[in-house]
């Protein structure tokens, strides 16, 4: 299972799990309002989750009921990429 960034992202787009992700998953566009993990690419290392300073990333098993839309969202994103 990849991570998946979740709506505490939106508006905020804090880099830090950009910096530590060691596959370059995460990744957003300059009109997207959040950033999104590619869960192709996404290792599972978790080393994005525990940086985030607004607790918006978590392991798609783990992602609150009232999230578990943005499993979809992230992998949308990378659709036509």
């Amino acid at each position: 299972m990849a991570y998946v960034i979740a709506e505490p992202c939106i508006g905020v787009k804090d880099r830090a799990c950009v910096d530590v992700c060691p596959v370059d998953c995460i990744h957003e566009s300059a009109d997207s309002p959040q950033l999104y993990i590619n869960p192709d690419d996404c290792i599972n290392c978790g080393a994005c989750e525990v940086v985030c300073p607004v607790q918006a990333i978590f392991e798609e098993g783990a992602l609150p009921a009232q999230w578990s839309h943005y499993t979809e969202i992230n992998r949308d994103f990378f659709k036509d990429r």
